[in-house]
C-alpha cells in the first residue's frame, strides 16, 4: 500500500484565469480540429476533421437519430453497443459520408462481440471507419490483448479504447494498437463506480496525465464523463483533451428516444383573494436516464444483474430538453467564449493558453440534476 500526496483535481476545483486577448468576437474562434491518428492505416493524411465533441455510447444518447443529427453539425457519436448486427449493417451500409466520418461502432471484448464486428465490417467495408472498444475496466490484460487482436485484423479502422485514468495504461493501449484512449472512471452523473468500489481518479488530473502520455506517442484522448456545464467542456479541452464525450448533458433530447414522462408538482400561490391560498399544479416533463452498468441497463440488455455483480450505475430522470440543436448551440457558445477569455483563436490553442487557478468554490449548473 502507498499514498500519493500530490493534489488531484476535478473540474469543479479549478477556474481558467483570463488574460489579454486580441479576439474581437466569439465568432472568430475556430472550433474544428484536424487529427492524424497514430495506428490507423490510410492514404488520407487528414484522418479527422470536425468539432471534437462526442455523444456517449449510452442508452438515450448514442442512438442512430442522435448520430445523424450531430453529424450534420460536425460532431461525433459513439453508438450504443446493443444494436444488433442487421441494424448496424443497414445504418453503415448506406453511402453516407457523415456516418463514416462522425460515427463509431461500439463493442465489448468477448469472442461473440468480435464475430459480430467482423460480420458488420465485412458487409459495410470502408463505410465503417471507427470502432469504440468499451469496457468498465480498461486495466485488464484481456483488454489489451483484444486491442492487439483487433488492430492486427483491421489495420484500416480507427480504434477508440477505454476507459483508463493513468498515463502508463494510456501508453500500453496506444502501443497495443489503439488510436484514441477514453479517459474516465467514475466521474459520470449516473456512474456509481467510485461509491461501489472505491476506485477512480479525479477527472481533470486524469485528463492532464493521460493527454501528456498520449501526445508523447502521437496519440489522442477523450475526456469521458464529469461535465455538467459548458465550462466543464472548456476545462477538459484546456487540460489537453482532444475530444470530450458527453452523456448526461446529451440525455433527455428528442434524438435520444425514450419515453417522455409527465410529472405534476404543487406550489402554493394566491390565485383568488376570495378563496385564499390554493394549490397550483405545475407540469414538468422528464426522460429516464441510467448508467450502462446500472440495474436498469442490466435488466434491459442482459436479463438482470449476475449473482457475482453489483450495480455500478444509477437511474435518474432528466428534464426533457426537446431538440439537441439548442443544447449544442449553448455548448459551443460557451467554449467559444472561454477561448476569447483565454486568448485562443483556435480550440487547438486553448491548452497552450490556459492557466488553471485552484478554487474551493462550488458551482451549480442548469444541467445538474436535482
Amino acid at each position: 500500500m502507498r499514498i500519493e500526496d500530490d493534489s488531484k483535481l476535478d473540474y469543479k476545483d479549478v477556474l481558467i484565469r483570463p488574460k489579454r486577448s486580441t479576439l474581437g468576437s466569439r465568432k472568430d474562434v475556430e472550433l474544428e480540429r484536424e487529427f492524424t491518428f497514430r495506428n490507423y492505416q490510410s492514404d488520407n493524411h487528414e484522418h479527422y476533421r470536425g468539432i471534437p465533441i462526442m455523444a456517449s455510447n449510452m442508452d438515450g444518447v448514442g442512438t442512430f437519430a442522435m448520430a445523424d443529427k450531430l453529424a450534420e453539425m460536425g460532431l461525433f457519436t459513439c453508438l450504443v453497443k446493443n444494436y444488433d448486427a442487421s441494424e448496424l449493417i443497414e445504418f453503415f451500409h448506406e453511402d453516407n459520408t457523415g456516418r463514416r466520418e462522425n460515427v463509431a461502432y461500439s463493442t465489448g471484448i468477448t469472442e461473440q462481440d468480435f464475430e459480430k464486428f467482423k460480420a458488420v465490417h465485412k458487409t459495410t467495408g470502408a463505410n465503417l471507419k471507427y470502432v469504440c472498444v468499451d469496457v468498465a475496466n480498461g486495466y485488464s490484460e484481456r483488454f489489451s490483448e483484444f486491442i492487439k487482436q483487433l488492430r492486427d485484423a483491421f489495420p484500416g479502422i480507427v480504434i477508440i479504447a477505454g476507459n483508463v485514468v493513468t498515463g502508463e495504461m494510456t501508453e500500453e493501449l496506444m502501443l497495443s494498437g489503439a488510436d484514441i484512449i477514453k479517459v474516465g472512471i467514475g466521474p459520470g452523473s449516473v456512474c456509481t463506480t467510485r461509491i461501489q468500489t472505491g476506485v477512480g481518479f479525479p477527472q481533470l488530473s486524469a485528463v492532464i496525465e493521460c493527454a501528456d502520455s498520449a501526445h508523447g506517442l502521437g496519440g489522442h484522448i477523450i475526456a469521458d464523463g464529469g461535465c455538467t456545464c459548458p465550462g466543464d467542456l472548456a476545462k477538459a479541452f484546456a487540460a489537453g483533451a482532444d475530444f470530450v464525450m458527453l452523456g448526461g448533458m446529451f440525455a433527455g433530447h428528442d434524438e435520444g428516444g425514450g419515453e417522455i414522462i409527465t410529472r405534476y408538482f404543487k406550489s402554493g400561490e394566491v390565485i383568488n383573494t376570495d378563496t385564499g391560498l390554493e394549490d397550483l399544479l405545475e407540469e414538468r416533463k422528464f426522460v429516464n436516464f441510467y448508467g450502462m452498468s446500472s440495474k436498469a441497463a442490466n435488466e434491459k440488455h442482459f436479463g438482470g444483474l449476475k449473482e457475482y455483480r453489483s450495480s455500478e450505475g444509477r437511474e435518474i430522470q432528466v428534464p426533457y430538453r426537446g431538440e439537441i440543436e439548442n443544447t449544442i448551440q449553448d455548448l459551443l457558445g460557451g467554449v467559444r467564449s472561454t477561448c476569447t477569455y483565454a486568448g485562443a483563436k483556435k480550440l487547438k490553442w486553448l491548452s497552450k493558453c490556459t492557466t488553471f487557478v485552484k478554487t474551493n468554490q462550488q458551482f451549480n449548473s442548469v444541467f445538474t440534476d436535482k
